[in-house]
């Protein structure tokens, strides 16, 4: 059978003859389009896999009537169905089952094509809405030939994965004509929150497949980088990057020369440019020397400045991490980064000192149930007195934005809000200095929430602001929701600070994910003394495996109300969520650690319905994982109850054993009797 032949110039010919026909400035595959865009294509990963060399086959650089400008990518194919390869969910398939790069559907189908170079584009430029295109053609029986076109919006909106446009002809959208229409049906476009979260988990996913490779590439290739210096150089690189915009460029790639020059080499301009960053954030000076003084200590070495075969480590180093992490914080995903980041890290050598080792940080499914037990909504003031990498209040945070944007109709009203929640309603206590900087790092990230991410030992803590953003703010922040996961090998195994943030709050909520054994004895005096002032509202046994490869102690959540003492008959509600659907592992090159096997969201959300609502919210779970009953206030060890199995026999009891036992007796009469024994008794 003869081998179809592609019909691509055909195609290209038609697609490029409208272009020309409406009069655009369009570029094709040889062409430049503009530096930065051409300098994006060719640093991205090509579609076959390999570094570099991206050529969409036309380009244009299009702007709206708001002076908003817009790359359009295009690429064409000469088959028929080469359009686009969508998966299960009805995405642009170009990811593997591994959540990397599949380069066979971004070669062989036009619009997976397009969209891979849109995120090269949204990757390494300033630009954060592209227009991705694919056209393809076949020719009919009389020799005819026919054309698909697939139009697809890939911004930081809706985190790179493009979203369909709608159905087109021709390209005359793309005219002058048209154009400021056909922008205004983009910015209709929206995602559902279901959708959204999807996106969110995958490219949560993609960022732990890049930590890893990241991480293993230093560890093995860069020689002569402490634990903590790789984790000053991502912070730093990513500082450096971030930009904002018209007042601080992002550091390029090609802004380090690895020059020799005292006061030029490539440690001299990362800090020079952090320093320009965290002047525009204004952050307060104190905050900011001390992440400076932090950073330029790993930075300016001689070692990783140095020179060999013209670039210097650092500059290697600074592309690796550009080049592996940069979509995920350009896009703005709203996830604890450096958790993630700092786990890895961790990960591969095991903690070097061991007053970290239980250093251990909350997964992000944790810690959103956390913040949910707490009752955090938009007017919340979110503490947390062992911030780790600021983790629970990065949860919180986003779970206080989504209540805002859902209750809040007005813009202005709702971006005073925003910015009042992460510089007024969130502060975090951490006293290890390392941890520190990656809790700064995150919450700069997540939009800059770092304002009151103190350097302080809680337990000496005074209940003051930070930084006040105010004149008329109040000197104590007013906290009503606490969440913690605190370290283990504290005295009562961390209770002793929860009991220090719940004597400084006046009403509210507090969760809090602990070692089991503080429930049971290890904090009995701490426990009495917290019942005196608060109520217990409930105890989770959370599954052991909870944080598997870093610790195995069986942990339990515990929910407060504040300032209520608890009632001797107060009924506790006693959960065992020890199957909470998921399913974990611990390999390293694992595609997938942790796995949906059992309605785990739907796990989760009865959880938070039963603490809240009682009995009446029980579906999923059993009567069995359900108990409630009181708890002694003046006993301590009493937290971690479970539903009482009954010893007693009942009559049913004895006649299945009885039962049982005559049906043991007759098979084995059977037995005997088949094998020729006389059982007959003569």
């Amino acid at each position: 059978m003869a081998k179809i032949q592609s019909v691509e110039p055909n195609v290209a010919d038609l697609a490029n003859g409208w272009l020309k026909s409406y009069n655009l400035p369009y570029k094709l595959e040889q062409e430049s389009l503009n530096s930065e865009i051409d300098k994006a294509l060719d640093d991205y990963h090509s579609k076959s896999g390999g570094k570099g060399g991206n050529r969409p086959d036309t380009k244009l650089l299009l702007r709206d009537n708001k002076l908003n400008f817009f790359p359009v990518l295009i690429e064409y194919k000469g088959y028929k169905d080469k359009l686009v390869k969508l998966n299960a969910d009805g995405q642009v398939d170009n990811l593997t089952a591994k959540n990397e790069p599949n380069f066979k559907n971004i070669k062989e189908f036009a619009v997976n094509g397009a969209v891979h170079y849109a995120n090269a584009v949204l990757h390494h430029t300033s630009y954060t809405d592209i227009i991705a295109i694919g056209v393809t053609g076949y020719k009919d029986a009389s020799g005819n030939l026919q054309h698909e076109i697939g139009v697809y919006y890939v911004s930081k909106a809706n985190l790179g994965a493009g979203q369909k446009v709608g159905e087109f002809a021709d390209l005359s959208f793309l005219s002058n004509d048209y154009f400021d229409d056909f922008i205004e049906k983009v910015n209709s476009l929206s995602l559902s929150q279901e959708e959204l979260d999807k996106l969110k988990a995958q490219r949560e996913k993609e960022i732990d497949i890049s930590l890893s490779r990241l991480n293993n590439d230093i560890y093995q290739n860069e020689k002569g980088l402490g634990e903590n210096d790789r984790v000053y150089l991502v912070a730093a690189s990513i500082m450096a990057t971030l930009g904002i915009p018209g007042k601080v460029a992002p550091l390029e790639k090609s802004d380090l020369k690895s020059s020799i020059e005292d006061g030029n080499r490539d440690g001299d301009i990362i800090i020079r440019k952090i320093k320009a960053f965290l002047k525009e954030k204004n952050i307060p000076k104190e905050k900011n020397d001390l992440i400076v003084r932090t950073l330029q200590n790993t930075l300016t070495t001689e070692n990783i400045n140095k020179v060999v075969d013209g670039e210097s480590q650092l500059k290697r180093v600074f592309t690796k991490i550009v080049d592996d992490l940069g979509i995920y914080y350009k896009i703005g995903l709203t996830t604890d980064f450096t958790g993630k980041l700092f786990n890895e890290m961790y990960g591969w050598l095991g903690f070097s000192q061991d007053k970290l080792n239980d250093v251990v940080l909350t997964p992000s499914y944790i810690a959103t149930m956390l913040a949910k037990l707490a009752r955090v909504n938009k007017d919340s003031y979110v503490w947390d007195f062992a911030t780790g990498s600021a983790g629970l209040l990065v949860a919180a945070m986003n779970e206080m934005l989504n209540d805002a944007k859902n209750t809040i109709t007005s813009p202005e009203e709702l971006a005073i809000k925003e910015a009042q929640i992460k510089a007024e309603q969130l502060l975090g206590l951490e006293h290890l200095a390392n941890i520190y900087m990656l809790a700064i790092l995150n919450m700069i990230l997540m939009g800059d929430g770092s304002s009151n991410i103190l350097n302080e030992d809680s337990l000496k803590f005074d209940g003051k602001y930070g930084y006040k953003q105010r004149d008329d703010q109040p000197d104590i922040f007013p906290a009503d929701a606490f969440i913690l996961n605190p370290p283990y090998s504290a005295t009562g195994n961390g209770m002793n600070f929860v009991e220090k943030a719940l004597k400084m709050m006046n009403k509210g909520y507090a969760a809090i994910i602990i070692q089991g054994s503080a429930g049971t004895g290890k904090a009995k005096e701490i426990n009495k003394r917290i019942l005196k002032k608060h109520t217990l509202i409930a105890s989770i046994k959370m599954p052991i495996d909870i944080f598997i490869g870093k610790s195995s102690v069986q942990t339990y959540i515990y929910v407060f109300k504040v300032n209520e003492a608890h009632h001797k008959d107060e009924m506790v509600k006693f959960i065992d969520f020890s199957n909470d659907g998921y399913t974990r592992t611990n390999r390293k090159k694992a595609s997938k650690n942790l796995r949906d096997t059992d309605r785990a969201k739907e796990r989760y959300q009865e959880v938070l319905d039963l603490v809240r609502f009682g009995k009446s919210k029980l579906n999923i779970l059993t009567e069995d994982e359900y108990y409630e009953n009181t708890i002694d206030p003046s006993n301590g060890a009493d937290w971690n109850q479970s539903i009482p199995i009954d010893t007693k026999p009942t009559l049913d009891d004895f006649k299945r054993t009885v039962s049982n036992y005559l049906a043991w007796e007759v098979s084995n009469l059977l037995k005997q009797q088949g094998n020729g024994i006389d059982v007959s008794g003569k």
